[in-house]
């Protein structure tokens, strides 16, 4: 056993790879200068653009063709003010911007610091700013930690990867694979990437060991395994509706402009098979081209490896009754969400009832204090929701996009394809320097569906294909919780992550028109004659 042990740290006991046991990763220089400039960058910018700087299309604003709650807005409270309020929604979005992405202070504190903002300028009243932590996506969040916590507390989630990768995962590249099918069974169950990433995380950094990547040791096995897990993860969470808060979001923003629900079978299955094919897509071009695995790297570096994996699953034991109770739980949950188009209830409903019966005392399989809800993501969520309800009254995304498409001279007969491309290469790409899925959402929706309706095409046209790439938050550290989360298991450098996440980005921007012009047409999404 000796000979697993490198400096007293066992690579394979998974108790080493425990979030709070990860160590604090060092910023580079250039991560700690943003953070010095971060502050004084933010309050500059708020200063300018609400106080000094003249702009345009809020300074000559036409009321004309404004949203009917922000035409609401505008006449309970004057031209003069309305034109203020947007100022200063624009001033709180670009600095809230500067501090998300130079983390000059924690993200949830900006998200409090925007949310006091939006009231003391007027942008909002205090019950609507407050009251988006009561958001039906919040409370989502909040069942789904729940009901995580009860895959981990009964060991289902950690038995079911053990299980998998021993039986399928023979060489290094079907480890991915195995991987692969873990992060999409899971994604069914838990709304929450973060939470994904914390159960498969020790499971993984244990596999990667076994290939000779462990204490800082990089090597092609690892950045596969760290990096496609990370791609996985969050193209799991784009296949179903309730992957992520941000597609429930996303769904009830295109649903109140169409007048109808997206339905969770709906999504899945315009979302699944893209998705499943980016995966598949990755794993490719991850182990042949970016990251080669050749022939003898494939096979595991520590001797009795897999061994170990097989004693951490005979170490669980026999399957409990309250694993048995879990699985119930779950597959209960599944055949609801699946089957909501015929029964009504929303996604959100079933996880509460879902959540009580885990709590239930006696009956249940989880007690409260066992429940791991991270408050500091949902505060974060909550300043980003704040952020979106301040974009409905003051209908900042529709003037700002019909200010643009004037000046740059986009006509009525603008063809549907030219739209297309331009909103998904922006949706794929804003990840880039976007840290919330939520607030991508909030922004970019809005925008698809105010352009649909300038140019009169189906508002479904645009606003779902733009919902499909919300979860593209993969490539830089900042751009998600699990990317930052990974990043810091030191397995793979910023520019491994830049060069797969990027490509997988042009990938599925690709992928997103082709589908445009076939699948969706197919599915009835993108109508014929449009492309």
């Amino acid at each position: 056993m000796s000979a697993l042990l490198q400096s007293g740290f066992d690579v394979l006991d998974m108790k080493n790879y425990r979030m709070e046991k990860l160590p604090k990763r060092e910023k580079s220089k250039f991560e700690r200068i943003l953070m010095r400039i971060g502050g004084p960058l933010a309050f500059l910018s708020f200063v300018l653009i609400l106080f000094v700087l003249k702009i345009p299309f809020l300074d000559n604003l036409d009321t004309t063709s404004l949203s009917a709650s922000a035409k609401s807005n505008f006449e309970n409270i004057g031209l003069q003010n309305f034109i203020f309020s947007n100022k200063a929604m624009l001033a709180i979005f670009a600095s809230s911007l500067i501090l998300w992405i130079t983390e000059a202070i924690p993200n949830y504190l900006t998200s409090l610091i925007l949310i006091i903002a939006l009231v003391l300028t007027q942008v909002l009243p205090e019950d609507v700013a407050y009251a988006q932590l009561g958001h039906k996506v919040m409370w989502l969040n909040i069942m789904s930690f729940i009901l995580a916590s009860m895959l981990v507390a009964t060991g289902v989630a950690k038995r079911f990867a053990l299980w998998f990768i021993i039986k399928f995962g023979k060489s290094a590249s079907s480890v991915i694979l195995s991987f692969m099918v873990i992060n999409v069974v899971l994604s069914l169950f838990i709304s929450a990437t973060t939470a994904k990433s914390a159960i498969l995380l020790p499971v993984f950094m244990v596999v990667a060991a076994i290939y000779g990547a462990s204490n800082g040791e990089k090597n092609n096995v690892g950045r596969n395994i760290l990096l496609q897990n990370l791609f996985q993860n969050n193209m799991g969470a784009s296949s179903f509706l309730t992957g992520s808060g941000a597609n429930l979001l996303a769904a009830s923003l295109i649903a109140g402009a169409i007048g109808s629900d997206i339905f969770f079978s709906e999504w899945m299955i315009a979302s699944f098979p893209v998705a499943m094919a980016l995966m598949i897509i990755g794993w490719i071009i991850g182990i042949k081209i970016i990251f080669p695995i050749k022939k003898e790297d494939s096979k595991p570096t520590i001797l009795g490896g897999m061994d170990s994996l097989k004693k951490d699953l005979k170490d669980l034991g026999k399957v409990t009754f309250n694993e048995v109770k879990s699985i119930i739980i779950f597959v209960s949950i599944l055949v609801l969400w699946v089957t909501d188009r015929w029964h009504g209830v929303s996604p959100t409903a079933v996880a509460f009832v879902g959540a009580i019966v885990a709590l239930m005392p006696k009956i249940g399989i989880v007690k409260w204090n066992d429940v791991d809800i991270p408050w500091h993501l949902l505060l974060f969520s909550a300043g980003a929701y704040t952020l979106g309800a301040g974009f409905k009254v003051t209908d900042l995304p529709s003037i700002s996009v019909n200010a643009s498409f004037d000046a740059l001279g986009f006509g009525v007969d603008t063809p549907f394809w030219i739209l297309y491309v331009v909103l998904t290469a922006a949706m794929v790409f804003s990840a880039l320097f976007m840290q919330s899925k939520t607030m991508r959402a909030m922004i970019f929706i809005p925008i698809a569906i105010g352009i649909a309706t300038r140019f009169d095409f189906p508002i479904m046209s645009l606003a779902f294909p733009i919902a499909l790439l919300i979860e593209h938050v993969y490539t830089l550290p900042f751009n998600s919780k699990p990317a930052l989360l990974l990043y810091s298991t030191n397995q793979y450098s910023m520019s491994d992550g830049f060069k797969f996440g990027f490509t997988m980005q042009v990938i599925a921007w690709v992928l997103s028109i082709i589908m445009a012009m076939t699948y969706f047409k197919w599915l009835g999404i993108t109508p014929n004659g449009l492309f």
